[in-house]
């Protein structure tokens, strides 16, 4: 190498270490300052930062009211503007990914602003009158004295969020959105149960729930009896006006509500009903794209439970007798009193620790946090949904929970239960939630942000994925996945099908019955769900097929070098995404490969 030609080649190399060192410091700032956001935001929202485990504003609700998501909006509109001002052409890519995901929240964000008041606020699978004593009994943690200064401030305000609830109510009811009749009673019916519970200090479990917290402190008793007294003091004062107000409003909404209809029924229903589609599935489908992939599924998944009603040596061919063999048959039934109840808990660890026993076949990354499994509390099982899960803290201390609903056991038959747990537990939910919160090389809002169809469509996949490492051996509970499955594909002919083609509600669950295995009591509960939230159910179906359908397309272009353990990491390693960035995210990994 000549002198001069040695001279350029250090300048260049020394050009571009200065370059690169200059892309490292944007980025930096860039992802410090999404994060800065991120925690300005968490001050505005402490339920939300109550649930991560941090004590932000800890006495404090978070604001209901159609203003602060206004509010909201303009912050990551002004957030968009300064990352703009910065030169985004030199962030790295993982960076630029980024910029790309918080420029469709910004857009999400303002495409919901069109939407506003068509959410049914209050009913009867959350709002207001069951979630805030959920919140508090799971979430609200006693550690300190202040906490419990902190948990009684709660309670000394409780009545805003409550009237924030009825001004959005009102809001909704100006523009004629009103949520179905059917909903009416169950609201009721929980509103009435809790002043009953909270005019009785016996069986008041806010009571309950902060007296055996702040029996765990080290201060002397009478500090403990004081605090005990403000809580009393708080919940007559403030918590029992609170229901009873709601309540009285409540009854006088009541008589306006006299259908069961779709959103189709609401102004310009079918405008929303398609922005409701792309919202919890992330693509472009039209109704009936999605109405013709669910009819599609349906018809598959019945073909391989034929094939296990051979297996088991089933009396005939018929789906419909199968179907209601399994609905009836004591053998997959747990008892309905404490004894069928343990022994369902009771599989749903043996379930998870089978699955952590074997699931390094198929990952290489796993949750440091850990899952438990916890009945559904006893004030709100009637009206909250068979199973949920709930996300740990970042500090470790609450893990996450997988919640089971043991109102009625008919309700959680035993063949279906390894399926389900996949699904909330792990590799489900828990798997792809936990991991998320702890990666470190990506900016907060991506730990704690998701998508329903990539959330939910991961949890369907998990359920498939124990399969692959060799559970479900019991025919039965094999079934029983595809029971699951066969639920999550006939939502998206019956969403369509309420919401779109004019369904009723009635022909809604005889589709349900006629098609999959669940109990009528399931059945109901699912259908008047899809009716409070419309397009939601759609992700679970649409996001499994899309992974399932990037891993199939990875492993026919990359043959040998395709490695599943990989696949998962880059599924689970980037947050939740919506499902063109997965596939973006997919294909550079198959190049990468190649």
């Amino acid at each position: 190498m000549s002198k001069l030609n040695l001279f350029s080649y250090i300048i260049t190399l020394l050009l571009f270490v200065s370059c690169n060192q200059d892309n490292k410091e944007i980025s930096k700032k860039f992802n410090e300052f999404l994060d800065r956001k991120f925690e300005e935001g968490l001050m505005r929202n402490p339920e939300f930062a109550s649930s991560l485990g941090l004590k932000y504003a800890y006495g404090s609700w978070s604001d209901r009211s159609e203003q602060f998501y206004d509010k909201e909006y303009e912050f990551a509109k002004a957030t968009l503007d300064s990352i703009y001002m910065m030169d985004t052409a030199k962030l790295d890519e993982n960076s630029k990914l980024s910029l790309k995901l918080f420029e469709d929240e910004v857009k999400k964000m303002k495409e919901g602003q069109k939407w506003k008041n068509y959410y049914y606020e209050l009913n009867q699978m959350g709002g207001v009158v069951t979630d805030m004593p959920a919140f508090l009994i799971n979430v609200h943690s006693i550690d300190t004295i202040q906490d419990a200064k902190d948990y009684i401030s709660r309670l000394a305000t409780y009545n805003k969020p409550f009237e924030q609830t009825i001004e959005n109510l009102e809001k909704s009811k100006a523009k004629g959105i009103l949520p179905p009749q059917f909903t009416f009673p169950y609201v009721k019916e929980s509103i009435a149960s809790f002043e009953k519970m909270f005019s009785n200090s016996e069986d008041n479990v806010l009571i309950n729930d902060f007296k055996s917290k702040v029996e765990k402190l080290s201060i002397a008793q009478p500090e403990k009896n004081n605090l005990i007294a403000q809580a009393k003091k708080a919940i007559a004062e403030k918590v029992l006006p609170a229901y009873k107000n709601i309540g009285i409003y409540w009854s006088g909404l009541t008589p306006l509500a006299t259908l069961n209809q779709g959103v189709w029924s609401l102004p310009k229903g079918n405008e929303y009903y398609q922005y409701c589609i792309k919202n919890s599935t992330t693509t472009n489908y039209t109704p009936h794209e999605v109405f013709a992939i669910g009819e599609k599924e349906v018809a598959r998944i019945h073909s391989e439970m034929r094939q296990i009603m051979k297996k088991v040596n089933f009396k005939n061919e018929n789906l419909q007798d199968f179907f209601q063999f399994v609905r009836t048959d004591k053998q997959f039934q747990y008892t309905n009193d404490n004894t069928g109840r343990k022994a369902l808990l009771d599989d749903a660890n043996k379930y998870i620790n089978g699955t952590k026993s074997k699931y390094n076949k198929l990952f290489k990354t796993f949750p440091k946090a850990d899952v438990v499994v916890m009945a559904v509390e006893k004030f709100r099982e009637q009206s909250v949904g068979g199973a949920f899960y709930e996300n740990p803290t970042l500090d470790g201390k609450r893990p996450g929970r997988y919640y089971v609903n043991l109102f009625n056991m008919a309700d959680e038959p035993k063949y279906q239960m390894e399926a389900l747990t996949a699904h909330e537990a792990i590799p489900g939910h828990h798997m792809q939630i936990a991991i998320a919160q702890e990666l470190t090389d990506i900016p907060k809002f991506r730990k704690h942000g998701g998508n329903t169809a990539y959330i939910e469509g991961w949890a369907l996949y998990a359920e498939l994925l124990n399969k692959e490492m060799g559970f479900y051996q019991d025919p039965y509970s094999d079934f029983g996945r595809l029971s699951m499955e066969i639920f999550r594909a006939a939502r998206l002919v019956v969403d369509v099908g309420i919401h779109y083609k004019k369904w009723t509600r009635e022909q809604a669950i005889d589709y349900f019955m006629k098609n999959t295995a669940n109990a009528e009591g399931d059945i109901h509960k699912e259908i008047e769900r899809y009716f409070l939230w419309p397009g939601q159910a759609l992700g679970y179906k649409i996001g499994m097929l899309k992974i399932l359908e990037l891993r199939e397309k990875s492993k026919k272009e990359m043959g040998k070098n395709f490695d599943i353990k990989e696949f998962h990491d880059i599924v689970l390693k980037n947050g939740s995404v919506p499902l063109n960035i997965l596939e973006s995210l997919i294909s550079n990994w198959n190049s990468s490969k190649k």
